[in-house]
């Protein structure tokens, strides 16, 4: 376990692989740790350094009082990477990753070469329904959005399978802070203009059952910067990295390949 103090909190990372390799950075969704990579490392090409880190409020990441903002939460992967002196990453963003990737890439591009925008989107939901997801955890803990969190997650397959006790368990360990925090962070975020002038290489990828960013969301945004492809994952929810690690490593190296990053 690595942390260091950046922008004034303790924030765990992991920084991996070949430290000479080109860099890949991961960025997590809400209600997820870096772990949530963990099934597809085996899938990925060798020889690349790969760095993940737990988001604010997640994980063993310090925990701040909510609300977050988007910009909070750009700094923090921007100050991460300028700590670990890394440019030209290939950053893969998960859902409030992707968003955190798309400002990072805005307000950076020295440090982000090239971006995988995974199940994600310039703006993801409704204010009212970020504030009754809020309320529900301020008032009743993460407990009371489990159920409906996991429909959203993960495929009717998935679903039936033995490992979800684990990712169930990795939700209800997130902080209340961290989750009503970064939900703030989602519901003032609107992404579409500064991700509109974007030009760099870009995938998108969506699964065909996720609850929370349906692929016709996905590929409106993905398809905002110009050259940029859309991959969908059958019969995969929200966490395909986890639902399908060996076809979204496929698709994650295929893409390294295209644009020269291994």
């Amino acid at each position: 376990m690595a942390f260091a103090t950046l922008n004034g909190i303790q924030v765990h990372y992991r920084d991996e692989g070949d430290l000479d390799g080109a860099p890949v950075v991961f960025l997590n969704s809400l209600g997820t740790t870096l772990h949530v990579w963990d099934p597809i490392l085996p899938h990925l090409p060798k020889g690349l350094r790969i760095i993940r880190a737990d988001m604010r409020g997640h994980g063993d990441t310090e925990v701040t009082a909510a609300p977050y903002s988007m910009g909070q939460l750009v700094r923090d992967t921007e100050s991460l990477l300028m700590h670990l002196t890394v440019k030209d990453a290939l950053v893969v963003g998960l859902s409030i990753g992707g968003m955190i990737a798309q400002g990072l890439a805005v307000k950076r591009l020295d440090l982000v070469r090239a971006f995988v925008l995974s199940n994600t989107a310039a703006k993801i939901g409704s204010p009212k329904m970020w504030d009754d997801r809020i309320m529900v955890a301020q008032t009743e803990g993460l407990d009371a959005l489990t159920e409906s969190t996991m429909t959203r997650w993960f495929s009717r397959d998935f679903l039936a399978r033995p490992e979800l006790p684990h990712w169930r368990a990795m939700f209800e360990s997130t902080s209340v802070d961290g989750y009503a925090g970064c939900c703030a962070a989602i519901k003032g975020t609107d992404f579409y203009t500064p991700t509109a002038s974007l030009r760099l290489p870009t995938l998108g990828i969506a699964g065909t059952e996720d609850g929370a960013t349906p692929p016709d969301l996905v590929r409106e945004t993905v398809e905002l910067i110009p050259g940029a492809r859309m991959e969908l994952l059958r019969r995969t929810g929200h966490l395909p990295c986890v639902e399908k690690p060996t076809e979204y490593g496929a698709l994650l190296t295929d893409f390294m390949k295209e644009i020269g990053h291994v």
